[in-house]
């Protein structure tokens, strides 16, 4: 009999709700498991955050980052508190070193609607969004978050920083999302967006897309100035397939895409590099709820069905991608009847509910 595929999982549950979260995403990665065989995941918590740094002075050790670094993939809750800061007054946050010491380039953000789930769109359309936000991770306007210079406390500087070699990896990846998503029924577009009429490093980052789109003849290249595309999410995002941009604009552009799915507990993301991955919500830490059971899990769990879909492209386990889409079918199943109405939304369901009713789902798949 072969024995099953271990995969181990560094877990950093982190502050606020992040524990609240995490924890029933763990049981449902095991219970998803449990279902498919095959594989095994090893779950193995690491302390991060700001909580971390106010107790040791620390944010993230180097041990637990050599354990992360080490591991198959990475599942984060969420990090950091307003009132816990840095001396530069910046905000602890482990999410954004480890993106920059594992290059994790590729930060994906999935903007897909629920069925059965209010959504600010009045138009059907609206009500069946899917598609991809792709935002460089490690560079950007961000580059430069740990350097602002500040000038006799009259001037400060934040330098933007866009490289080729960054940008190309970052293309090829959206481009490659676009062409399995074709396969799937996208329409296999791709969106560059930037602000090339204006600044000459996104000109670059343009010219550089350009370069890349025509390694990818069967997939369409478009562009759009980040204005343009901020009113098109608002008012026709139906419109997009792939979308691919900087640092800044992808972090504020997938909080609009958050918004069209509800809010930001529906928002999972993963930032991926060519050999690290981190999965994790895209919402922060939400100190003003933690501890009352009101935190949503759902992008905590859409983040761990995007974990298992990346272990099995990564490693061409079938089990693991059949997990994942367990765990989005489950998903869909327990808010479908429109009576499952988080917290987020006006509604009285919170983390242990929404967890049952998922979980409740999966069992009935799988009895079926």
């Amino acid at each position: 009999m072969t024995e099953p595929v271990v995969y181990r999982i560094a877990t950093l549950p982190g502050d606020g709700i992040g524990p609240e979260v995490t924890a029933p995403t763990v049981e449902l990665l095991r219970l998803a498991t449990k279902t498919c065989g095959g594989f095994e995941l090893d779950f193995i918590t690491l302390e991060a955050g700001a909580e971390h740094y106010r107790t040791t002075g620390e944010s993230f050790s180097d041990d637990s980052l050599e354990i992360a670094r080490e591991s198959d993939a990475i599942l984060l809750g969420a990090m950091g508190l307003p009132a816990v800061r840095y001396e530069d007054g910046t905000e602890i946050a482990p999410q954004l070193e480890l993106r920059e010491k594992l290059e994790l380039y590729a930060g994906v953000r999935p903007i897909r609607t629920i069925k059965g789930l209010p959504v600010p769109l009045v138009d059907p359309r609206g009500r069946e969004l899917d598609f991809v936000l792709v935002r460089e991770s490690t560079e950007g306007l961000f580059k430069s978050r740990n350097s602002a210079a500040v000038v006799d406390d009259r001037i400060a500087r934040d330098t933007l920083e866009i490289t080729r070699a960054t940008s190309e990896r970052l293309f090829d990846f959206a481009f490659d999302i676009a062409r399995q998503r074709k396969a799937k029924g996208g329409t296999g577009t791709v969106t560059c967006v930037d602000k090339a009429n204006v600044l000459g490093s996104f000109a670059f980052f343009r010219k550089i897309f350009d370069e890349r789109a025509k390694r990818f003849p069967d997939i369409e290249a478009q562009h759009g100035y980040v204005d343009a595309v901020g009113l098109s999410m608002v008012k026709q995002p139906w419109i997009f397939d792939v979308l691919v941009t900087e640092n800044m604009f992808g972090d504020i552009l997938s909080d609009v895409g958050a918004g069209l799915m509800g809010g930001m507990g529906f928002a999972p993301s993963a930032d991926i590099g060519d050999e690290h991955a981190v999965f994790q919500p895209c919402h922060g830490s939400a100190p003003d709820i933690m501890g009352q059971g009101k935190a949503n899990p759902v992008a905590t769990f859409l983040s761990g069905a995007m974990m298992l879909e990346w272990l099995g492209s990564e490693h061409g386990v079938e089990q693991c991608r059949l997990a994942s889409r367990k765990i989005y079918n489950a998903v869909d199943a327990a808010f479908a009847g429109g009576t499952l109405i988080p917290y987020e939304l006006g509604g009285d369901a919170g983390t242990s509910e929404i967890a049952e009713a998922v979980t409740a789902a999966m069992d009935r798949a799988a009895a079926a």
